[in-house]
């Protein structure tokens, strides 16, 4: 039985659209927008970066699940992996009675052609998305188009025999799926570097060869099956993860521009590399508006919303702390007092609790942004705990 795919949405717009608004909308952030992204309360002054958010591709891909859950009532709707990174949007979502691919009762091989299955706004790897058709199931795609035109330049790298170099986090589900792509044709094949480190390294065996089990042994998953650095970076097409800080694709970019330059010469360059930018629009604009708003207003802090397996909102953090003190913190729960916040440090992998976060005393100005995967309505609940945190103290 073959599947039938659902590219477009399901004719549901309007009948969501209810629902949506009032799982995810704020009325105080709207407030703040026409005040010009600024909210006094207080001894409290707050900036809002001016992008920031649920963007089109997130906004458009949890539309089309609660579509998928109105269109589909009495059947089992099955999210291929997390909608987005944000673990409020997908408990919502299994609010809704929608489960996730291998919950105990929801493994691949239990799938039957009754099942309605959503695929991720990070799109999945061919491999996946095959045995979801074999089983027959209706299937929802909700791939961000950003991410499509990351896989169209993959592609085509592979059918002009480039190997596609990929900036990206290679466990990232978004860059699984684009290495994917580039297997799709004979001798097809990827590289995934994950920041200026690891391109270093990869642009002095590209400049003066070296060990190649080594490097082999070093990049492992992140090469695709039977990666020879001695033949495979001979032609190499630049891609990137989109939701990677842009100065840093850019400047990786270069590197591999001038390595290659440096092996064969300006008269071979341009058969030998290409590279495009394919960090999306959504995620520059983010990155974007807080480094204005890091230049425009005097802060005493920063706080970033988002999931902390979120690539874009961990990128947002990493531009404020080279300013100001931040906070990286999952969501509004995190902001447990006056006196302590819980958060996950810039570059850390664990949570910690900070006390002594907020000054006790005095004007406070804090720049505010969030990932985009953080609906409106968290950033609302953020604004109202931090109002009351800042609330001036009453005389007895």
């Amino acid at each position: 039985m073959s599947s039938r795919i659902f590219k477009k949405g399901l004719e549901l717009k309007h009948a969501v659209a209810g629902m949506l608004a009032e799982s995810y909308h704020s009325p105080l952030v709207e407030q703040i927008k026409a005040d010009g992204f600024r909210y006094e309360a207080g001894r409290l002054t707050l900036h809002l970066a001016r992008e920031f958010g649920f963007c089109y591709g997130v906004d458009r891909a949890v539309d089309y699940a609660y579509q998928a859950r109105a269109r589909f009532p009495d059947r089992r709707v099955i999210l291929a992996g997390e909608i987005i990174h944000n673990p409020h949007v997908n408990q919502r979502l299994r609010d809704l009675g929608i489960q996730f691919l291998g919950d105990p009762d929801a493994a691949l091989d239990a799938l039957v052609p009754t099942d309605v299955v959503i695929v991720p706004a990070f799109g999945l790897p061919i491999t996946a998305q095959q045995q979801l058709e074999a089983r027959g199931c209706t299937i929802v795609d909700t791939t961000c188009g950003s991410v499509l035109n990351v896989w169209k330049n993959v592609k085509r790298y592979a059918g002009d025999g480039l190997t596609a170099l990929i900036h990206g986090k290679a466990w990232h589900e978004e860059t699984r799926a684009t290495a994917s792509q580039a297997l799709q044709l004979p001798g097809g094949r990827y590289l995934v570097v994950l920041n200026r480190i690891e391109a270093l390294a990869v642009c002095d065996y590209i400049r003066h060869g070296g060990d190649r089990e080594a490097f082999r042994e070093r990049f492992g998953p992140a090469a695709s099956p039977g990666f020879d650095p001695d033949q495979d970076l001979a032609r190499i097409g630049l891609a990137n993860q989109t939701t990677m800080l842009m100065s840093e694709s850019m400047a990786i970019g270069e590197l591999f521009r001038d390595a290659m330059r440096d092996r064969y010469g300006e008269a071979e360059l341009a058969g030998r590399f290409r590279s495009f930018d394919t960090i999306c629009s959504a995620t520059q604009d983010r990155q974007d508006a807080i480094v204005d708003l890091l230049k425009e207003q005097p802060l005493d802090l920063a706080v970033v919303i988002g999931g902390y397996n979120s690539s874009n909102t961990c990128n947002l953090a990493r531009i404020c702390a080279e300013r100001v003190p931040t906070y990286h913190i999952a969501g509004p729960d995190d902001l447990l007092s006056s006196t302590q916040i819980r958060h996950r440090p810039v570059g850390r992998k664990e949570e910690t609790v900070t006390t002594g976060w907020l000054p006790p005393t005095g004007a406070v100005r804090i720049g505010l942004t969030s990932g985009a995967s953080t609906p409106d309505n968290l950033i609302g609940i953020a604004v109202e705990h931090l109002t009351r945190f800042c609330a001036p103290i009453v005389e007895a």
